[in-house]
Protein backbone atom coordinates (compact mmCIF):
# COMPACT_ATOMS: atom_id res chain seq x y z
CA UNK A 1 0.00 0.00 0.00
CA UNK A 2 0.91 3.71 -0.64
CA UNK A 3 -0.47 5.61 2.13
CA UNK A 4 0.11 10.05 2.31
CA UNK A 5 0.14 10.72 5.92
CA UNK A 6 -0.68 14.37 5.19
CA UNK A 7 -3.42 15.13 2.93
CA UNK A 8 -5.45 18.50 4.04
CA UNK A 9 -9.58 18.40 3.97
CA UNK A 10 -12.30 20.96 4.37
CA UNK A 11 -15.73 20.26 4.85
CA UNK A 12 -18.06 21.98 1.54
CA UNK A 13 -19.69 24.58 3.29
CA UNK A 14 -20.06 25.15 7.21
CA UNK A 15 -21.87 27.50 9.33
CA UNK A 16 -21.16 31.40 9.18
CA UNK A 17 -18.89 31.32 12.28
CA UNK A 18 -18.60 34.74 12.85
CA UNK A 19 -22.33 34.61 13.52
CA UNK A 20 -22.61 31.78 15.22
CA UNK A 21 -19.90 32.64 18.15
CA UNK A 22 -20.24 36.38 18.00
CA UNK A 23 -17.03 37.73 17.23
CA UNK A 24 -14.11 37.87 14.13
CA UNK A 25 -11.54 35.70 12.88
CA UNK A 26 -13.05 32.79 11.16
CA UNK A 27 -12.51 31.73 8.58
CA UNK A 28 -15.36 31.49 5.64
CA UNK A 29 -15.43 29.95 2.06
CA UNK A 30 -16.74 31.69 -0.70
CA UNK A 31 -17.76 29.92 -3.60
CA UNK A 32 -16.90 31.46 -6.15
CA UNK A 33 -16.91 29.62 -9.14
CA UNK A 34 -17.75 25.94 -10.35
CA UNK A 35 -15.43 23.55 -8.15
CA UNK A 36 -13.57 26.63 -6.98
CA UNK A 37 -13.60 28.77 -3.41
CA UNK A 38 -11.82 31.42 -1.77
CA UNK A 39 -11.03 30.91 2.03
CA UNK A 40 -11.27 34.73 3.78
CA UNK A 41 -10.43 35.68 7.05
CA UNK A 42 -13.11 38.52 7.16
CA UNK A 43 -12.83 40.07 3.88
CA UNK A 44 -8.88 39.16 4.23
CA UNK A 45 -7.87 36.36 1.31
CA UNK A 46 -6.07 33.48 3.06
CA UNK A 47 -6.48 30.79 0.30
CA UNK A 48 -7.76 29.42 -3.24
CA UNK A 49 -8.21 25.83 -3.37
CA UNK A 50 -10.60 23.21 -5.90
CA UNK A 51 -12.62 20.66 -4.94
CA UNK A 52 -10.17 18.59 -4.41
CA UNK A 53 -10.20 20.13 -1.45
CA UNK A 54 -13.49 19.19 -0.57
CA UNK A 55 -14.67 16.62 -2.86
CA UNK A 56 -13.90 12.70 -1.93
CA UNK A 57 -14.38 11.59 -4.96
CA UNK A 58 -12.18 14.05 -6.81
CA UNK A 59 -9.41 12.78 -4.56
CA UNK A 60 -10.24 9.18 -4.86
CA UNK A 61 -9.63 9.68 -8.58
CA UNK A 62 -6.78 12.01 -8.20
CA UNK A 63 -5.41 9.24 -5.21
CA UNK A 64 -5.73 6.58 -8.32
CA UNK A 65 -3.70 8.29 -10.76
CA UNK A 66 -0.76 8.44 -8.49
CA UNK A 67 -1.50 4.94 -6.78
CA UNK A 68 -1.90 6.40 -3.12
CA UNK A 69 -4.16 3.37 -1.57
CA UNK A 70 -5.10 5.83 1.64
CA UNK A 71 -5.34 9.22 2.58
CA UNK A 72 -4.98 10.27 5.97
CA UNK A 73 -6.73 13.49 5.73
CA UNK A 74 -6.65 16.31 8.66
CA UNK A 75 -8.21 19.83 8.49
CA UNK A 76 -5.85 22.47 7.24
CA UNK A 77 -4.03 24.19 9.92
CA UNK A 78 -5.83 27.69 9.86
CA UNK A 79 -8.62 26.35 10.99
CA UNK A 80 -7.05 25.19 14.43
CA UNK A 81 -8.36 28.42 15.62
CA UNK A 82 -6.59 28.39 19.17
CA UNK A 83 -6.92 31.97 19.50
CA UNK A 84 -10.75 31.44 19.80
CA UNK A 85 -12.83 31.27 22.72
CA UNK A 86 -12.74 27.63 24.58
CA UNK A 87 -15.70 26.48 24.07
CA UNK A 88 -16.09 28.10 20.72
CA UNK A 89 -12.67 25.85 19.60
CA UNK A 90 -14.43 23.08 21.22
CA UNK A 91 -17.66 23.33 18.71
CA UNK A 92 -15.40 24.06 15.83
CA UNK A 93 -13.06 21.05 16.60
CA UNK A 94 -16.79 18.92 16.79
CA UNK A 95 -17.79 20.41 13.40
CA UNK A 96 -15.12 19.81 12.15
CA UNK A 97 -14.02 16.14 13.49
CA UNK A 98 -17.55 15.01 12.64
CA UNK A 99 -17.25 15.80 8.91
CA UNK A 100 -14.05 13.92 8.92
CA UNK A 101 -15.57 10.76 10.26
CA UNK A 102 -18.39 11.15 7.69
CA UNK A 103 -15.62 11.17 4.81
CA UNK A 104 -13.72 8.17 6.34
CA UNK A 105 -17.14 5.83 7.04
CA UNK A 106 -18.33 6.61 3.30
CA UNK A 107 -14.88 5.25 1.93
CA UNK A 108 -12.94 3.45 4.59
CA UNK A 109 -9.92 1.74 2.53
CA UNK A 110 -9.12 4.57 0.95
CA UNK A 111 -9.25 7.13 4.26
CA UNK A 112 -8.54 7.40 7.77
CA UNK A 113 -7.62 10.95 9.49
CA UNK A 114 -6.10 12.56 12.33
CA UNK A 115 -8.78 14.87 15.11
CA UNK A 116 -8.12 18.28 15.31
CA UNK A 117 -8.52 19.43 19.34
CA UNK A 118 -9.18 23.07 20.82
CA UNK A 119 -5.70 22.74 22.54
CA UNK A 120 -6.04 26.56 24.11
CA UNK A 121 -8.21 24.61 26.79
CA UNK A 122 -6.19 21.70 27.04
CA UNK A 123 -9.19 19.69 29.62
CA UNK A 124 -11.75 20.38 26.34
CA UNK A 125 -8.77 18.81 24.14
CA UNK A 126 -8.20 16.08 26.24
CA UNK A 127 -12.15 15.29 26.03
CA UNK A 128 -12.33 15.50 22.63
CA UNK A 129 -9.41 13.58 21.76
CA UNK A 130 -10.96 10.95 24.09
CA UNK A 131 -13.92 11.01 22.06
CA UNK A 132 -12.40 11.11 18.38
CA UNK A 133 -10.36 7.96 19.40
CA UNK A 134 -13.10 5.87 21.21
CA UNK A 135 -14.38 3.34 18.64
CA UNK A 136 -17.75 3.94 17.35
CA UNK A 137 -19.72 1.16 19.03
CA UNK A 138 -18.58 3.02 22.38
CA UNK A 139 -19.86 6.65 20.84
CA UNK A 140 -16.43 8.07 19.24
CA UNK A 141 -15.08 8.29 15.57
CA UNK A 142 -12.40 5.75 16.09
CA UNK A 143 -9.63 7.75 14.84
CA UNK A 144 -6.24 6.38 14.94
CA UNK A 145 -4.55 10.23 16.30
CA UNK A 146 -4.72 14.04 16.24
CA UNK A 147 -3.28 16.39 14.05
CA UNK A 148 -1.97 19.35 16.05
CA UNK A 149 -0.07 23.12 15.71
CA UNK A 150 3.46 23.60 15.79
CA UNK A 151 2.42 26.34 19.17
CA UNK A 152 -0.47 27.11 20.99
CA UNK A 153 -0.75 31.07 21.13
CA UNK A 154 3.19 30.78 21.39
CA UNK A 155 3.52 28.46 24.14
CA UNK A 156 6.07 26.21 22.21
CA UNK A 157 4.81 22.25 22.85
CA UNK A 158 7.52 21.74 25.55
CA UNK A 159 5.52 24.01 28.13
CA UNK A 160 4.55 22.40 30.76
CA UNK A 161 1.25 23.74 30.74
CA UNK A 162 0.78 21.31 27.59
CA UNK A 163 2.45 18.02 28.91
CA UNK A 164 -1.19 16.53 30.32
CA UNK A 165 -2.29 16.30 26.93
CA UNK A 166 0.59 14.35 25.80
CA UNK A 167 -0.16 12.47 28.82
CA UNK A 168 -3.45 11.56 27.75
CA UNK A 169 -1.83 10.62 24.07
CA UNK A 170 0.43 8.27 25.04
CA UNK A 171 -2.28 6.58 27.68
CA UNK A 172 -5.02 6.17 25.03
CA UNK A 173 -2.52 5.03 21.73
CA UNK A 174 -3.02 8.01 19.99
CA UNK A 175 -0.74 9.06 17.05
CA UNK A 176 -0.13 12.57 17.27
CA UNK A 177 0.80 15.06 13.48
CA UNK A 178 2.70 18.04 14.50
CA UNK A 179 2.02 20.86 11.65
CA UNK A 180 3.64 24.10 11.42
CA UNK A 181 1.44 27.01 11.88
CA UNK A 182 1.38 30.36 13.46
CA UNK A 183 5.03 30.71 11.97
CA UNK A 184 8.05 32.72 13.29
CA UNK A 185 8.65 36.52 12.58
CA UNK A 186 5.83 36.82 10.00
CA UNK A 187 6.30 40.61 9.98
CA UNK A 188 9.60 39.88 8.67
CA UNK A 189 8.89 36.85 6.06
CA UNK A 190 5.72 38.21 4.38
CA UNK A 191 7.49 39.36 1.17
CA UNK A 192 8.54 36.49 -1.24
CA UNK A 193 6.40 34.22 0.65
CA UNK A 194 8.93 33.65 3.20
CA UNK A 195 6.61 32.79 5.82
CA UNK A 196 6.02 29.66 3.92
CA UNK A 197 9.85 29.30 2.70
CA UNK A 198 11.27 29.74 5.41
CA UNK A 199 9.21 30.90 8.79
CA UNK A 200 7.40 27.24 8.32
CA UNK A 201 10.70 25.34 8.54
CA UNK A 202 11.92 27.05 10.94
CA UNK A 203 8.74 27.13 12.77
CA UNK A 204 8.52 22.95 13.11
CA UNK A 205 12.77 23.06 14.28
CA UNK A 206 11.53 24.98 17.29
CA UNK A 207 8.49 22.47 17.91
CA UNK A 208 10.74 19.33 17.68
CA UNK A 209 14.18 21.09 19.96
CA UNK A 210 10.86 22.73 22.50
CA UNK A 211 9.92 18.66 22.59
CA UNK A 212 13.65 17.50 22.95
CA UNK A 213 14.98 19.89 25.76
CA UNK A 214 11.73 19.66 27.62
CA UNK A 215 11.92 15.67 27.64
CA UNK A 216 8.59 15.08 26.75
CA UNK A 217 9.83 12.31 24.76
CA UNK A 218 11.84 10.59 27.67
CA UNK A 219 9.22 11.18 29.93
CA UNK A 220 6.57 9.60 27.67
CA UNK A 221 8.25 6.82 26.00
CA UNK A 222 4.80 5.50 24.68
CA UNK A 223 4.23 8.59 23.07
CA UNK A 224 3.80 8.50 19.24
CA UNK A 225 4.64 11.76 17.72
CA UNK A 226 5.38 12.74 14.21
CA UNK A 227 6.72 16.46 12.63
CA UNK A 228 5.25 17.61 9.07
CA UNK A 229 7.64 18.67 6.33
CA UNK A 230 10.02 16.07 7.28
CA UNK A 231 10.90 17.99 10.49
CA UNK A 232 11.60 21.41 9.11
CA UNK A 233 15.04 22.60 9.21
CA UNK A 234 15.63 20.58 12.02
CA UNK A 235 17.68 17.92 10.23
CA UNK A 236 19.70 20.67 8.48
CA UNK A 237 20.12 22.49 12.42
CA UNK A 238 20.85 19.26 14.43
CA UNK A 239 24.49 19.88 14.54
CA UNK A 240 24.36 23.23 15.89
CA UNK A 241 21.39 22.09 18.63
CA UNK A 242 23.56 19.18 19.39
CA UNK A 243 26.85 21.63 19.77
CA UNK A 244 24.35 23.62 21.95
CA UNK A 245 23.27 21.05 24.00
CA UNK A 246 27.06 20.18 24.63
CA UNK A 247 28.81 24.18 24.89
CA UNK A 248 25.72 25.24 27.12
CA UNK A 249 24.50 22.60 29.65
CA UNK A 250 23.14 25.80 31.67
CA UNK A 251 20.79 26.92 28.91
CA UNK A 252 19.94 23.47 27.03
CA UNK A 253 20.15 20.84 29.59
CA UNK A 254 18.29 22.19 32.29
CA UNK A 255 15.14 20.30 31.94
CA UNK A 256 16.15 17.10 30.13
CA UNK A 257 19.85 15.26 30.24
CA UNK A 258 19.70 13.45 27.18
CA UNK A 259 21.53 14.81 24.23
CA UNK A 260 19.46 15.78 21.38
CA UNK A 261 20.89 13.26 18.79
CA UNK A 262 20.33 10.33 21.22
CA UNK A 263 16.65 10.66 19.65
CA UNK A 264 17.80 10.10 16.65
CA UNK A 265 18.76 6.83 14.94
CA UNK A 266 21.34 4.94 16.29
CA UNK A 267 23.53 2.54 14.34
CA UNK A 268 25.00 -0.27 16.58
CA UNK A 269 28.74 -2.18 16.19
CA UNK A 270 27.10 -4.78 14.13
CA UNK A 271 25.61 -2.35 11.98
CA UNK A 272 21.73 -2.60 13.04
CA UNK A 273 20.03 0.52 13.10
CA UNK A 274 17.82 1.38 15.79
CA UNK A 275 15.39 3.76 14.30
CA UNK A 276 14.57 7.27 16.01
CA UNK A 277 12.18 8.14 18.85
CA UNK A 278 9.73 10.32 16.89
CA UNK A 279 8.73 10.08 13.09
CA UNK A 280 9.01 12.75 10.30
CA UNK A 281 7.33 12.87 6.90
CA UNK A 282 8.86 12.54 3.74
CA UNK A 283 8.44 16.14 2.36
CA UNK A 284 11.62 17.56 1.24
CA UNK A 285 11.32 18.41 -2.37
CA UNK A 286 15.13 17.03 -2.69
CA UNK A 287 16.51 13.82 -3.22
CA UNK A 288 19.79 14.40 -1.30
CA UNK A 289 17.58 16.03 1.90
CA UNK A 290 15.43 12.82 1.75
CA UNK A 291 18.43 10.40 2.20
CA UNK A 292 19.95 12.96 4.84
CA UNK A 293 16.59 12.37 6.82
CA UNK A 294 16.44 8.61 6.09
CA UNK A 295 20.19 8.34 7.64
CA UNK A 296 19.00 10.85 10.78
CA UNK A 297 15.60 8.93 11.71
CA UNK A 298 15.59 5.44 9.99
CA UNK A 299 13.10 4.20 7.18
CA UNK A 300 11.04 2.86 10.14
CA UNK A 301 10.41 6.71 11.04
CA UNK A 302 9.58 8.70 7.66
CA UNK A 303 6.40 8.52 5.91
CA UNK A 304 5.23 9.64 3.03
CA UNK A 305 3.93 13.16 3.36
CA UNK A 306 2.38 15.10 0.23
CA UNK A 307 1.09 18.23 1.85
CA UNK A 308 -2.26 17.49 -1.07
CA UNK A 309 -4.15 19.31 -2.26
CA UNK A 310 -1.57 22.34 -1.77
CA UNK A 311 0.30 23.88 -3.84
CA UNK A 312 3.75 23.19 -1.85
CA UNK A 313 3.17 20.03 -1.55
CA UNK A 314 4.61 17.28 -3.92
CA UNK A 315 2.11 17.13 -6.70
CA UNK A 316 2.53 13.08 -7.37
CA UNK A 317 2.80 11.54 -3.82
CA UNK A 318 5.92 9.36 -3.58
CA UNK A 319 7.29 9.78 -7.09
CA UNK A 320 10.30 11.41 -5.74
CA UNK A 321 10.90 8.70 -3.46
CA UNK A 322 9.67 5.66 -6.45
CA UNK A 323 12.59 7.44 -8.65
CA UNK A 324 15.38 6.90 -6.12
CA UNK A 325 16.51 3.85 -7.33
CA UNK A 326 19.23 3.63 -4.79
CA UNK A 327 16.76 2.74 -1.79
CA UNK A 328 16.39 -0.86 -1.56
CA UNK A 329 12.85 -2.65 -1.77
CA UNK A 330 12.71 -2.58 1.95
CA UNK A 331 13.19 1.00 2.49
CA UNK A 332 10.94 2.10 -0.43
CA UNK A 333 7.75 -0.24 1.32
CA UNK A 334 8.63 1.21 4.90
CA UNK A 335 8.43 4.93 2.91
CA UNK A 336 5.69 4.58 0.86
CA UNK A 337 3.75 2.56 3.99
CA UNK A 338 4.70 0.83 6.33
CA UNK A 339 5.65 3.57 8.58
CA UNK A 340 2.58 5.37 7.92
CA UNK A 341 0.66 1.86 8.89
CA UNK A 342 3.24 1.62 12.14
CA UNK A 343 2.55 5.09 13.45
CA UNK A 344 -1.46 5.37 12.95
CA UNK A 345 -1.65 1.59 14.34
CA UNK A 346 -3.66 0.74 11.23
CA UNK A 347 -4.76 -2.72 10.76
CA UNK A 348 -4.15 -5.10 8.11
Amino acid sequence: MKIDLHTHILPERWPDLVERYGYPGFVRLEHHAPCRARMLIGDRFFREIEDNCWNPQRRIAECDECGVSMQVLSTVPVMFSYWARPADGLDLSRLLNDHLAGVIAAHPRRFTGLATVPLQDVTLAIRELERCVAAPAAGGLGLPGVQIGSNVNGENLGDASLFPFFEAAAALGAAVFVHPWEMLGRDRTERYWGSWLVGMPAETCLAVTSMLFAGVFQRLPSLRVAFAHAGGSFPGTIGRIQHGFESRPDLCAVDCAVPPRAHLAQRGADGRVTPARFYVDSLTHDEATLRGVISLFGAERVALGSDYPFPLGEARPGAMIEAMRDLDERVRSLLLGGTAREFLRLAD
